[in-house]
């Protein structure tokens, strides 16, 4: 009887699992088509939270720092005179020396030799002259008594004036070889600082070949490059606080003195150059300066940078609408840009709310919602 029991479970556990498949097929149709019905529709997508403020007009001024160095009002390019070889060099870069001073001297041997022959002419030109003179006085004297004839005096007289017109002579030559040595030294032709040197003992130079440059003691200028933008608007004024980059306790005033016709096509800045106003000592020839001016008040609408996008036209903000808490992308033009901060000049109105975070997932017409604090 066992196996006829086995024979009949078996049997049983079959037709079971074959009424059970199509049962639990069944079940999971059903629950797959409630799932795709009308009343099951996808919540709604949360405002996407970001950070905003009022964009507002401001009267800001506009500060540019530049940085320049001091130089001497007045130079010279000092140079012989007459072409030679250098044999000494007295005084270097950083010397400060007087008038009259001696900076380098040429050899001289030719200079020596023309003076000496010169002299030689002289002396025996005025030996000529004391003959001539004593002839023509005896002439005179005989002349006078009867003992000579007119055509000697004459004669006499005409030895006299060549005598006198060749000294004379003589002495030009003489003081031109004179000069001519004198050119052999270079002196200082006022007091001031040697700032450029432009030739070593040993080198033979030609005449006029600048050999130092010194800048006379006296007024002194900041030099700055400026931005030709910059000079489109004048300042405020004309006056700038000029301070030492290596100490900005030490400054002076200054006052624009000169402005450059060009530009600079490489640089793209003017040269400018200001006249300093009891400059203390520590402004000293070639110290680095920083230059501040002031220019006149704009109204602008700083924002922080965070709120800038990159728009297909150019700089672009999202402004969010009051009414509705979406967004909209809006193009602006930034007047300046500063650390941390740019200034929209044109592109929003007063009041406007613009996202200052979270804009970079933002798209058109998305509702946001404005991060608690951030709304004033």
């Amino acid at each position: 009887m066992r196996p006829c029991f086995k024979d009949y479970s078996e049997r049983g556990i079959r037709l079971a699992r074959g009424r059970l498949v199509p049962a639990v097929a069944g079940l999971i149709c059903l629950v797959g088509l409630s799932a795709c019905g009308p009343d099951t529709a996808a919540p709604p997508r949360a405002p996407e939270l970001v950070k905003a403020q009022p964009a507002t007009f401001q009267s800001v001024v506009r500060t540019v720092s530049l940085t320049g160095t001091v130089a001497a009002r007045y130079e010279s390019k000092l140079s012989f005179r007459a072409a030679g070889h250098i044999a000494q060099r007295n005084v270097d870069v950083g010397d400060h020396v007087k008038a009259g001073d001696v900076l380098a001297t040429m050899e001289t041997p030719e200079q020596e030799a023309d003076v000496q022959s010169a002299q030689a002419s002289l002396r025996s030109a005025e030996a000529t002259l004391v003959q001539a003179q004593s002839t023509f006085n005896r002439q005179k004297q005989l002349l006078d008594k009867g003992f000579t004839t007119r055509s000697s005096f004459d004669e006499a007289q005409q030895q006299l004036l060549s005598a006198q017109g060749s000294v004379d002579s003589a002495r030009a030559d003489v003081g031109t070889a004179e000069d001519q040595l004198s050119y052999t030294i270079l002196k200082a032709d006022s007091d001031g600082v040697i700032t450029a040197r432009d030739a070593e003992a040993g080198q033979v130079v030609s005449a006029a070949q600048t050999i130092f440059t010194l800048a006379k003691d006296g007024a002194r200028d900041a030099i700055f490059d400026v931005y030709e933008a910059l000079l489109a608007n004048a300042p405020r004024t004309d006056r700038v606080q000029v301070r030492l980059l290596s100490n900005p306790e030490v400054g002076a005033t200054a006052v624009v003195r000169e402005v450059s016709p060009t530009f600079d096509a490489t640089t793209g800045t003017v040269r400018v150059k200001m006249s300093l106003l009891d400059p203390p000592p520590a402004m000293s020839l070639g110290a680095a300066v920083v230059g501040t001016g002031e220019w006149t008040a704009q109204k602008l609408m700083p924002l922080p940078w965070t709120a800038l996008a990159a728009g297909e036209t150019g700089p672009t903000v999202w402004v969010i609408d009051p009414r509705t808490n979406t967004v909209s992308s809006r193009a602006v033009t930034v007047a300046r840009y500063k650390t941390g901060e740019i200034l929209v000049s044109d592109g929003l109105r007063d009041g406007e709310m613009v996202v200052t975070s979270g804009g970079q997932f933002l798209r058109a017409g998305q509702v946001v919602s404005i991060a608690s604090g951030d709304r004033s």
